[in-house]
C-alpha cells in the first residue's frame, strides 16, 4: 500500500496512474492531517510524500508519522525541488529514507520504489527472524527456570551431605566449611566418630566444578558416612562390638581402586584424611594430591606438613602414604581446598601459604566456626567485588584434650 501526499491534485493524478499502472494501491491525501488520519487503521508500506505543503509541511509530516505506533516499518520518499546538503540533511534527521527531485522522473521513481520493496522485505524477514528468536528465547528462559529450581534443589541436597559443621568433642571441637562457587560444587568435608575419643575427618577436592562433581561428592559422602558407620569403608567392624578405624593411606588406596574400577567415571578428586585420638593427641593424615595440611600451634607458630601424594582416581595401584603429627592442648589442625591457596587477590597474585598463614595468625584469638568464617571474609575481601572462581572448603580441629 501506497500512501500519496501532496497538495496539487493534478499532482497527485499524474503519480497515481504511473503507481497504478506498476500494480500498487494508493491512498492519496491533500495535505498532512489528511495523511495521518489515512494512516489510522491502515497498513501503509511506502509513502510518498511533497515537501512544500501549506499547513503540515512534508518535514513535520514525516517526523509525525516516524512517531506512530505502527507494526512493520513505512518507507519515506520526500519529493522536492531542493538539492542543497543541509536540507537533505535535514530529511535524513526526520526519518526520510529517500528524496526524488520534482519535476518526477518514471524511471527514477520505478527505481526507488523497488528499493523500497527491497529493504522492507528484509525488514520483514528480519521481523519475521525476531519474532522466531522472541519465541526461543521464551522457551529457554522456561527450560533455564526449570534447571535453575533443579539446581536449587540439588544444592539443598548437596548441603544436606554435611548436616553437621560443628561438634564439640569434651574440650576439644571440630568445625566445617564449604562455598561452592556456583549452585552445586566438588568439595566435600565431613567426620565420623566410632567411639568416644575417636575421629576420622577429611577434606576433598573433585576435579571439575558443576553437577557431574556435585555427583561425584554424593558418592563419597556415602563412602564416608558419619551417619551410617556400617557403610564407612574408613571404618572396620571388629568382633561386632565396635568399629576400628583404617589407617588413611589404606582408605586412600580403596578408594582409589573403586573409582579407576569404575567404567566411565573420568573425575578424580584430592583428599586429605586423618584420623584422631583424642585421648592422646595424635592425629594420622594422609595427603593425596590435597593442599598441605597446616598446624597451628598453640603459641601462635604455623607449620604446613605433609608429602603431596597422587590424586585419588587417577593412577593405577597408587601408593598412600600416612604421617603421624601430635597435637597440645591449644594446637589445631586445618584442612582446606585450593580455592583458597588458589584464589587471586586484586592485584591478580595467588593467596598461597604464606597468605592463609597470616589470615590464620589474624584470627588465632577466635574459636570455632569463627575461626573459617573470618577466614573466608578475609578471602572474599581480598578479591573485592570479583566472585569465587573456585569452591571454599576447609575442615578445623581444635585440639583441648581428650573427652
Amino acid at each position: 500500500m501506497v500512501l500519496l501526499v501532496d497538495d496539487s491534485r493534478s499532482q497527485r493524478s499524474i503519480l497515481r496512474a504511473l503507481l497504478n499502472g506498476w500494480g500498487y494501491q494508493v491512498i492519496e491525501a491533500a495535505s498532512g492531517g489528511e495523511a495521518l488520519a489515512a494512516c489510522d487503521g491502515a497498513k501503509i508500506d511506502i509513502v510518498i510524500s511533497d515537501w512544500m505543503m501549506p499547513g503540515m509541511n512534508g518535514i513535520e509530516f514525516c517526523t509525525r508519522f516516524r512517531a506512530l505506533d505502527r507494526a512493520g516499518y513505512g518507507y519515506f520518499i520526500l519529493l522536492t525541488s531542493k538539492s542543497e546538503t543541509t536540507e537533505i540533511v535535514q530529511g535524513l534527521e526526520v526519518g526520510a529514507d529517500d528524496f526524488l527531485t520534482k519535476p518526477v522522473n518514471p524511471t527514477e521513481l520505478r527505481a526507488r520504489l523497488v528499493a523500497g520493496e527491497r529493504i522492507l522485505g528484509m525488514q520483514e524477514e528480519l521481523n519475521s527472524k525476531n519474532k522466531l528468536v522472541e519465541t526461543a528465547l521464551h522457551e529457554l528462559r522456561g527450560l533455564y527456570d526449570i534447571i535453575d529450581r533443579d539446581l536449587a534443589q540439588a544444592r539443598h541436597i548437596q548441603e544436606s551431605l554435611v548436616p553437621e559443621r560443628f561438634r564439640r568433642l569434651g574440650p576439644s571441637q571440630i568445625s566445617m566449611l564449604i562455598k561452592p562457587c556456583g549452585h552445586v560444587g566438588g568439595d566435600l568435608v565431613g567426620m565420623f566418630t566410632p567411639g568416644p575419643n575417636r575421629l576420622g575427618f577429611f577434606n576433598i577436592d573433585v576435579s571439575g566444578h558443576g553437577v557431574t562433581s556435585a555427583l561425584m561428592t554424593a558418592r563419597l559422602a556415602g563412602y564416608l558416612s558419619g551417619k551410617f558407620l556400617e557403610q564407612n569403608i574408613a571404618l572396620e567392624r571388629r568382633f561386632d562390638r565396635f568399629f576400628a578405624m583404617r589407617p588413611p593411606d589404606e582408605v586412600a588406596h580403596i578408594l582409589n581402586e573403586r573409582l579407576l574400577s569404575d567404567q566411565g567415571v573420568e573425575e578424580y578428586f584430592t583428599m586429605a584424611l586423618g584420623i584422631a585420638d583424642l585421648a592422646t593427641g595424635r592425629v594420622r593424615l594422609v595427603q593425596a594430591g590435597h593442599p598441605h595440611p597446616l598446624i597451628q600451634r598453640a603459641d601462635g607458630r604455623i607449620e604446613f606438613v605433609g608429602n603431596g601424594g597422587l590424586p585419588v582416581g587417577l593412577v593405577p595401584d597408587a601408593r598412600y602414604e600416612s604421617f603421624d603429627i601430635l597435637l597440645g592442648k591449644g594446637d589445631r589442625v586445618l584442612l582446606y581446598s585450593d580455592g583458597i591457596t588458589e584464589s587471586l587477590t586484586e592485584a591478580g597474585e595467588m593467596i598461597e601459604q604464606e597468605g592463609l598463614a597470616q589470615m590464620l595468625a589474624g584470627v588465632a584469638d577466635l574459636r570455632g566456626p569463627e575461626v573459617l568464617d573470618n577466614l573466608f571474609w578475609a578471602l572474599t575481601e581480598q578479591r573485592h567485588a570479583s566472585p569465587l572462581a573456585d569452591d571454599v572448603s576447609a575442615v578445623l580441629l581444635e585440639y583441648h584434650g581428650p573427652e
